[in-house]
């Protein structure tokens, strides 16, 4: 049976095509690359970010080295469309956006996965750093990687238990030198190769601007609505921010709130600024959904400290969180994820207002 290998070509993916190989044989292995962006002319990754256009030349050597089949697949309308434009519509409203998350949902794990399956695979594997397992009841359950600095479990709680039992995660219990040492012993070119940032997107604001967001010059207020100075866009900002504000106040400032239709800049103290409550919308649940009331831990950003957290299902498919303690960062835009232990039991997208 074949295993389809989705390969950036950073040395994750490159390892964990050469474990497969190593384990299945590479004639049953495929590696496959997407090609994300356009032309020359339009705004692309670059420096540090994943899934630079070079990095397909890194992925066909990692496959060559390995001995097992590769192709590139033209990705290029479904990303921009699922990915980048709503990347831009989100910063736009105000919004703080996560495209790592809806590049796994809309084109790794929904794209690609057909595609994998109309070439007979049996599974699609990544370099993520997460793990799958199936219990007593059947049902299959995603879960931290063995590696808490590692892990990427947090992108991945949009995937269904039907692509669960299609995806294999083979670093899910490595530590990066582990990966990295495999690299090495299948003598692959990128063994070395530094680490890339997790968004597409290295300079935000640059570019936005670059698909059409525009500079506009606003206010920055404090809570009491007191101007405390400029800016020229509030694409620029994000809730919870802290440096860069371009205001001078006695005390610590981070970002409140951002009003894209007023082009202001809400601004305040930690405890004007930390939420006890928000509100998440469109939550996708790895298996069944909590019940009302059910205690959990939220994560609102990939890094942030797991939080311990009450969830109240409510209309449309939205999900209320009550934080035990208040939280500086809840932006609009990002995700939630929600987690029991080691254990994504789903996620939702952190709605503006209450």
């Amino acid at each position: 049976m074949l295993t389809v290998v989705a390969m950036s070509g950073g040395v994750d993916s490159s390892a964990a095509a050469a474990l497969l190989a190593q384990e299945l044989g590479a004639g049953s292995v495929c590696g496959i690359s997407l090609r994300l962006y356009s032309t020359p002319g339009e705004a692309e990754p670059s420096g540090r970010a994943c899934c630079a256009p070079a990095d397909l030349y890194d992925a066909r050597r990692a496959a060559a080295a390995l001995g097992i089949r590769f192709y590139v697949y033209d990705a290029r309308d479904r990303f921009r469309s699922e990915v980048i434009d709503d990347f831009v519509a989100s910063y736009a409203r105000g919004e703080t956006p996560n495209p790592c998350v809806r590049c796994n949902d809309e084109v790794k794990f929904e794209w690609l996965l057909d595609r994998a399956r109309r070439l007979g695979a049996s599974a699609l594997a990544t370099g993520h750093y997460a793990r799958v397992e199936q219990a007593p009841d059947g049902r299959y359950r995603l879960l931290r990687a063995r590696d808490p600095s590692k892990d990427q479990s947090y992108f991945l709680h949009g995937l269904t238990q039907g692509e669960l039992r299609f995806v294999r995660f083979p670093l899910g219990d490595l530590t990066k030198a582990q990966t990295r040492a495999v690299a090495r012993e299948h003598g692959l070119c990128n063994a070395e190769k530094r680490e890339s940032m997790e968004t597409c997107f290295v300079a935000v604001g640059d570019f936005l601007e670059a698909h059409g967001v525009s500079r506009a010059r606003g206010e920055i207020v404090d809570v009491e609505g007191r101007v405390l100075g400029e800016h020229d866009g509030v694409h620029r900002f994000t809730v919870g921010q802290r440096k860069g504000l371009g205001v001078a106040h006695r005390l610590p400032l981070y970002v409140a709130a951002l009003d894209a239709d007023a082009q202001r800049v809400l601004v305040g103290t930690r405890e004007e600024v930390a939420r006890s409550s928000f509100r998440a919308r469109g939550a996708r649940w790895v298996s069944e959904p909590p019940e009302a009331g059910a205690t959990c831990e939220v994560q609102i950003r990939h890094r942030g400290k797991p939080l311990a957290a009450r969830l109240e299902p409510l209309p449309g498919g939205d999900v209320g969180v009550r934080l035990q303690e208040p939280a500086l960062g809840v932006a609009p835009g990002q995700s939630a994820v929600f987690y029991r232990g080691d254990e994504v039991l789903g996620g939702a997208r952190i709605s503006r207002g209450p």
